[in-house]
């Protein structure tokens, strides 16, 4: 398997720069942790942010590498998002807790006690670039 597709990199950068649309078009760019999953990409965040908002009023989004503030650091590539059922949420955790270790496991545990299990969604991206 080629381990150097836009997929691969992206999936084990350490973050991703999601570009989401608001509905006059401008472009609103978010670094996330991002997980592989398969054939697409995951995210964690919590279920009211304005991306997921975004997400649900227009799907396509740009995803590329970055630095933590947010910097690109490499080419942005088109997908398409959707946010995810209860079960690809929980998946997504565990894929972030295994990925991102204790600082992982922290976050996690924090949004839980904040927000409770249903205060935080995944998305899903597809890429089609």
């Amino acid at each position: 398997m080629d381990d150097d597709t836009p997929l691969d990199r992206l999936g084990a950068g350490k973050y991703l720069l999601l570009t989401s649309y608001r509905r006059n078009g401008t472009p609103v760019s978010t670094p996330v942790w991002v997980v592989r999953d398969g054939d697409t990409l995951g995210v964690w965040t919590t279920a009211d942010s304005w991306k997921v908002k975004r997400i649900r009023a227009r799907a396509d989004v740009l995803v590329g590498p970055c630095d933590a503030r947010g910097n690109p650091t490499g080419e942005q590539v088109p997908g398409t998002a959707e946010i995810t059922d209860a079960a690809t949420v929980g998946r997504y955790r565990g894929l972030i807790a295994r990925k991102y270790g204790i600082l992982g496991r922290l976050t996690l545990l924090g949004s839980r006690l904040r927000r409770g299990l249903d205060g935080t969604v995944g998305i899903r991206v597809r890429l089609t670039g």
